[in-house]
């Protein structure tokens, strides 16, 4: 199949990419005089493809690219974080809903298991949904916020719906205003690489969360 009749996503077909690269090499390699050394790369680029990594963060992920890797199914939560708008509302606002059969099915101490072991699959999740999506904190990986939003609920046990409540409206004001040390966390690892950028996607979001139960604390010590 030709480059230009390949289906083209939202965003760049990695795998797509390494094809079309093998593709080329193999005709160049086919062509009378052509050297051993192989073909140029090849950069596939989306349709409407922004230019820059801030116009990318804002790039919704098709269904295709959801589902053509764990890492992007879990980073994009299963779809939530194509949310035409409020997407990290979108993620928490599902965290909150499977927490309630997370709760329903598991006691407290395999909840905390189950969120100690999302800190790393997050980790991972967020590192190869923003490599894949070419931007440093794509809108669309709402795993820091499930994460985080699992982390509170967990630690107010028991909690009945207005403490719930009152916990995710901190934790959306906290991380969409990012105040004092939020907005640090959001930065301090901004850009450095794949693996660290990425702890940087959860880290600010986990830092909102200790600040939304430092507040919702000390109200109850007043």
């Amino acid at each position: 199949m030709a480059l230009a009749d390949r289906p083209r996503d939202d965003v760049t077909d990695v795998r797509a990419v390494r094809e079309a690269r093998e593709e080329a090499s193999g005709e160049d390699a086919a062509r009378p005089g052509a050297s051993g050394g192989g073909s140029d790369p090849i950069d596939l680029e989306p349709l409407t493809a922004p230019e820059s990594q801030d116009e990318r963060k804002y790039v919704r992920p098709t269904m295709r690219f959801v589902f053509s890797h764990p890492a992007h199914a879990i980073g994009v939560f299963f779809g939530v974080g194509s949310f035409p708008f409020a997407a990290g509302t979108a993620g928490t606002l599902a965290a909150w809903i499977t927490w309630h059969f997370i709760a329903a099915w598991l006691t407290p101490a395999q909840q905390g298991w189950l969120v100690a072991a999302s800190v790393p699959i997050g980790w991972w999740a967020c590192s190869i949904t923003a490599r894949d999506l070419r931007t440093a904190d794509p809108r669309a990986a709402v795993i820091d916020e499930v994460v985080a939003f699992w982390l509170m609920l967990w630690l107010l046990l028991p909690a009945g719906f207005d403490t719930q409540l009152a916990a995710f409206l901190l934790f959306r004001f906290f991380d969409a205003a990012k105040p004092g040390p939020v907005r640090w966390a959001d930065r301090v690892f901004h850009g450095k690489g794949v693996w660290l950028g990425g702890f940087g996607i959860l880290f600010d979001d986990l830092v909102a969360a200790l600040c939304a139960l430092l507040v919702m604390a000390l109200w109850r010590a007043l």
